[in-house]
């Protein structure tokens, strides 16, 4: 089994997100029109433009109808694009930010001072 963490020595990190989508009626008709496979190679062609990468795609069963995790340079790209997805009426997204066991690991290391509600 292939895990990926961390990039590899001289890679660039770039963000991780899970962005979970559910389409309209309208959506789901561009769907029939141009397949799954149509769909997902737009996505990959927008977000290579953007300078981010398709980890993965996939239609589901169940509330969201496609769950997608993407690499792009950061937040306010990760924003640009649940924006522009949002607008077209055809989907609407969630967008979850990946962490690696590795900055969770880095997070950990952190010192914060934080007091409790009502403590």
């Amino acid at each position: 089994m292939t895990i990926r963490s961390m990039p590899a020595k001289g890679e660039i990190h770039m963000p991780r997100y899970l962005i979970q989508a559910s389409y309209t009626r309208e959506g789901l008709q561009g769907i029939m029109k141009e397949g799954g496979s149509g769909r997902r190679d737009a996505i990959g062609k927008m977000l290579a433009d953007l300078g981010g990468s398709l980890e993965s795609f996939h239609f589901a069963f169940g509330k969201e109808d496609a769950y997608v995790i993407v690499d792009v340079p950061d937040n306010v790209t990760a924003a640009a694009v649940g924006l522009t997805v949002g607008a077209s009426g055809a989907v609407s997204t969630n967008t979850v930010v990946l962490l690696t066991p590795e900055e969770i690991d880095q997070a950990t290391k952190k010192s914060i001072s934080y007091r409790a509600p009502g403590k």
